[in-house]
């Protein structure tokens, strides 16, 4: 998969690779994809979570892989040689087996619809309508995390973390999961913080932020004294909100923290770009706390 291709940050654009499993339409931001690969060799592990279909061999470096038709249809698939998708978030690389591979699509982030499910055990992130079909966009972090917890955030990360008084500090959050806005909240009060304002979206976001300018001007700084986003939400992504903010003659003076599973050493310059005060990988809380001490 050639990188190279992806977007300029903060277009308010997403590249996706959309594919099938059991004739349905699934797809993932494609910048959490490295290669499409086909695999006959895979090994199975014993007594192994029964949606890991077991190892392959990739350039020297052993990868799990994901069922993601067990996953998604509690079916195993029965092809000896599989189409895998090769990717990389939370700091891990893992692999996920489907079907078949359509196409890249790039499409607008405001087109990408908030599913019915609000639920905290939803897969999905997004519903995007393209050629008279509905592809579902996939959370490969929850899948992740499902299958193994201590890949994502939980509150066993905060053990290094002194609490303290930080009641003072006033926090906006935005991410589009469910479970990682439970999570974040739960740890972050644990950390000691109390005033925190929670969005599902870089939309509302920004319309609060807007809000708070012409209601208090240079003061709005008094409402919130940092933002802490997500990249991949549906109808504005942390990189277009970021550059809003950082546009803007007054609201330039946020600090905006990415928390993100798409920091990675290869895709920071996509933050720094849009102007970005610091970036953190998910599933790093810990260092999120200190990076807010380090702004208030």
């Amino acid at each position: 998969m050639n990188n190279n291709i992806l977007l300029e940050s903060g277009t308010g654009e997403v590249e996706i690779l959309e594919f099938i499993i059991n004739d349905k339409y699934y797809a993932i931001n494609i910048i959490k994809v490295k290669e499409v690969i086909n695999a006959n060799n895979l090994t199975k592990l014993p007594e192994s979570h029964p949606a890991i279909a077991g190892l392959t061999l990739y350039r020297n470096k052993i990868i799990t892989v994901i069922d993601l038709k067990y996953v998604l249809e509690k079916q195993h698939k029965s092809e000896i040689e599989s189409t895998i998708i090769l990717c990389q978030f939370n700091k891990i690389e893992v692999a996920f087996s489907i079907d078949n591979i359509v196409g890249v699509h790039r499409i607008k982030w405001d087109k990408i619809t908030k599913p019915d499910d609000i639920s905290t055990n939803s897969l999905v992130i997004g519903n995007i309508v393209l050629d008279n079909k509905i592809i579902l966009l996939l959370d490969f972090e929850k899948i992740v995390t499902d299958i193994s917890p201590s890949t994502g955030i939980s509150e066993n990360k905060m053990v290094d973390i002194d609490y303290k008084d930080r009641s003072n500090v006033k926090l906006v959050l935005a991410d589009d999961s469910p479970l990682i806005r439970r999570l974040l909240k739960d740890t972050l009060i644990k950390a000691g913080f109390k005033n925190i304002k929670i969005f599902d979206d870089g939309k509302q976001v920004l319309d609060y932020l807007l809000k708070l300018v012409d209601k208090k001007n240079e003061k709005f700084i008094e409402d919130v004294n940092v933002l802490i986003t997500d990249i991949e939400m549906p109808q504005m992504d942390g990189h277009t909100l970021t550059r809003k903010i950082k546009e803007h003659n007054i609201l330039k003076r946020l600090p905006v923290i990415l928390f993100s599973s798409l920091i990675t050493n290869d895709l920071k310059h996509k933050g720094e770009s849009v102007g970005a005060d610091a970036q953190l990988s998910k599933p790093e809380i810990g260092e999120l706390v200190a990076c807010i001490d380090s702004f208030t």
